[in-house]
């Protein structure tokens, strides 16, 4: 029979031989790493937990899409790299996607997934800040001897008219104003926030919930406040002394504070005119600021460069063993690395693309991003810690194992992905999966 060449694409001579396109070939996907988002997920129960959370109030009989399925879709994709809803209108025919979500067919349209999101309610946000909590617990095995929290506020920018959008002085933009809290690598809260409120604005009662939820785990654990001066507040210090609970915090500075300072912001002055350089020097004193009832003691870093001098204060109930700089090097500083996780969420799983005009559908949102992030870290923690990636972003995660190309093959008893024989990261490939397949669920 005559071959038939009325749906071949030519294109422009390469040397002797011609370049011609046809779409006669089999399914393939962009997305070969998906069983392994898959196999990590199975192991944490992350998105079964995350379903059971937020219920379904829907008429059974009608239900296609299981709340499961598009929790299940709706992380994968995140962490696939695919940020809006749109997305999906394509997406939802991937069989590497559907295969990880657990569907035979097609997954949830991007109106059915929009439907999905605005049906959501602060009952649920809290159900789901519930489930990183237990992510949190269940990654220790064994109760840790302290546990530090680290608090801080960052922006979301908005281009719309979203419900509860603020004119920020500070971003100079409308913005929400989410609050986040970590322990180490791990989010415990992710929450949603209008910006013409302060930064610290349930700060307090978080902190509340968070430390009797982890003393109900761990009797005898250590918990320690750690934030920035945006969360001084005298209530939470009076709080946390109240509770037994330790806080390391900065303090904005103020002319009492700059007298008695004095001494050693003037000696490092006086060593970088002689050395030159940056010279730091660190002295503590007790200070009541005057609301406070009593006098708490505050480490101050007196540092000058060539651009003047630099000085920084934090106020603290902890033992200063190692001194003031022990503290602030050792404790202070570290709260810094929170500023990475932020990041992550931020640019690599999306965390700010709050479109919806509903403030709970982007809650949600939020959420959701929040939730991949603990994916991405569960699958680190378990398959990723001796490899190269175990530092690694969530993009370049995304990029080395995950987006893989792969040719499909499917029917009703297997699915088959077929990966490049010179794919140059197959070996990492197979160990992040047999570490997984290695992991009890």
């Amino acid at each position: 029979m005559p071959k038939r060449y009325h749906n071949v694409i030519r294109f422009t001579s390469s040397g002797r031989r011609r370049v011609e396109a046809e779409f006669t070939g089999a399914e393939v996907t962009a997305n070969g790493g998906a069983p392994l988002l898959a196999e990590a997920d199975r192991r944490l129960g992350l998105t079964e937990a995350a379903a059971r959370a937020m219920g379904d109030d829907r008429r059974r009989k009608s239900v296609v899409h299981s709340t499961i399925s598009i929790v299940r879709q709706r992380l994968h994709a995140l962490v696939l790299g695919h940020e809006d809803l749109n997305d999906h209108g394509a997406l939802r025919r991937d069989a590497a996607l559907q295969a990880a979500a657990g569907r035979d067919g097609e997954l949830a349209s991007p109106s059915t997934l929009c439907r999905f999101e605005r049906r959501s309610s602060p009952s649920e946000a809290a159900a789901l800040h519930g489930v990183l909590f237990d992510q949190f617990v269940q990654a220790h095995p064994v109760p840790p001897k302290r546990v530090v929290l680290d608090f801080d506020a960052t922006d979301i920018l908005l281009h719309g008219m979203q419900a509860g959008r603020h004119w920020h002085g500070h971003y100079r933009n409308y913005c929400y104003l989410p609050l986040y809290v970590f322990a180490g690598r791990h989010l415990l809260v992710a929450a949603l926030q209008p910006s013409d409120r302060d930064a610290a604005w349930r700060a307090g009662a978080v902190l509340a919930l968070l430390v009797k939820a982890l003393r109900a785990e761990w009797p005898g654990v250590e918990v320690v406040f750690r934030a920035d001066s945006g969360f001084c507040r005298r209530r939470i210090l009076r709080w946390c002394e109240s509770r037994g609970v330790g806080y390391v915090v900065g303090l904005p500075s103020n002319s009492v504070l700059a007298r008695l300072a004095a001494p050693a912001v003037e000696a490092a002055a006086a060593l970088h005119r002689l050395n030159g350089g940056k010279q730091r020097l660190f002295d503590d004193f007790e200070y009541a600021a005057g609301a406070w009832p009593r006098r708490r003691r505050v480490v101050v870093k007196a540092e000058h460069t060539g651009l003047g001098p630099n000085t920084r204060f934090v106020v603290t109930n902890l033992d200063m063993a190692d001194g003031p700089q022990g503290l602030y090097d050792g404790m202070y500083c570290e709260r810094g690395d929170m500023e990475n996780r932020i990041k992550d969420q931020q640019l690599g799983l999306f965390a700010d693309r709050a479109s919806s005009s509903d403030f709970d559908a982007n809650q949600l949102r939020l959420l959701l991003s929040g939730l991949a992030y603990t994916l991405i870290e569960g699958m680190r923690r378990m398959a990723l810690e001796a490899t190269e990636l175990a530092k690694a972003s969530p993009n370049t995660i995304r990029l080395t194992l995950l987006k893989v190309g792969a040719v499909v093959l499917s029917n009703t008893r297997r699915v088959r992905l077929l990966m490049s024989r010179s794919h140059p990261n197959q070996a990492l490939f197979r160990r992040v999966a047999a570490a997984l397949a290695a992991q009890p669920p």
